[in-house]
């Protein structure tokens, strides 16, 4: 196996059927020196159990994911979602207080779909910019970074009304860069003829709190959520956006993030090296800073 670049991150959705434990041995055995952990296995075994084995693996924490889905109208459910998001903030601050040296108090956030029966895309982007403001200042009090995800205009109607880094970066610039960046993702944003302009944007203000690769792989499944690739797969070029990510100034992380059902059903240990070697050949040297 190729000898793993020191900024790869495994995020836990590329081999998500491991437990917390499992992806963490999985990760530092392969050499891998950082993880992006998911919210789910790490309420498996609870946040005490999780911070633990965080702190014990000797792994950097690149990113939470994911809080969000914040796109209903005032009531309970909306409250709800809000409680769980300042739940995520304090995970993220503990996660990565138990991670190496490097690790990024970084949460990510998917803004979420049309409400139920709702047609109203204007309303539920303002309800975004609502929440992010409510919870911007407790965010900012926990030294955790909100990332807002741009997704695939595909995802628009059931999962990000946010769409392109443009728009997330409208609504990042209206609070602190230390507590409101942007996710750059090669499958959400490849495709966007203002790419290179709006990484150039992020840049300049400090907003790049994570860059995350995979490829786009066609024909689409039918469930285009399993729709991402292993790098070389499919038809992304990844050398010019992650040499803009790098001219931007980020030097953080970079995160493997891969929801296919073909790879997620192949062992952990065989996904892991499969994507150090795919990343050293389309990622690697092109994002490297100083590489």
């Amino acid at each position: 196996m190729t000898r793993p670049h020191p900024r790869l991150s495994i995020n836990q959705a590329t081999i998500k059927y491991a437990s917390l434990a499992e992806a963490l041995d999985v990760t530092r055995e392969a050499g891998v020196e950082a993880i992006g952990l998911w919210r789910e296995p790490v309420a498996d075994v609870g946040l005490d159990a999780a911070v633990r084995l965080v702190s014990g693996s000797g792994l950097r924490v690149s990113s939470l994911c994911r809080g969000g889905f914040f796109t209903v109208p005032e009531g309970p459910e909306r409250r709800a979602a809000l409680d769980d998001n300042r739940r995520a903030i304090d995970e993220t601050a503990a996660l990565a207080a138990a991670g190496a040296p490097g690790s990024a108090a970084v949460l990510v956030l998917v803004a979420g779909g049309l409400p139920t029966g709702s047609r109203d895309l204007a309303g539920a982007r303002g309800r975004v910019a609502d929440a992010v403001a409510e919870l911007e200042p407790y965010a900012r009090d926990a030294g955790v970074t909100l990332a807002l995800e741009p997704l695939h205009p595909m995802y628009a109607a059931d999962r990000a009304v946010i769409s392109t880094l443009g728009q997330a970066l409208d609504l990042a610039e209206r609070f602190p860069a230390e507590s409101v960046g942007v996710v750059v993702d090669t499958f959400h944003l490849w495709w966007d003829p203002e790419l290179f302009a709006q990484i150039a944007r992020a840049g300049a203000g400090g907003r790049i709190a994570s860059y995350q690769v995979c490829d786009w792989v066609t024909p689409l499944p039918a469930d285009v959520l399993l729709a991402r690739g292993m790098m070389g797969d499919g038809h992304i070029d990844f050398a010019p956006i992650g040499a803009a990510v790098d001219a931007a100034g980020y030097s953080g992380d970079i995160e493997v993030e891969i929801f296919n059902e073909a790879i997620w059903a192949t062992d952990p240990v065989a996904v892991v090296e499969r994507t150090v070697n795919a990343f050293a050949e389309t990622v690697g040297l092109s994002a490297a800073t100083g590489a």
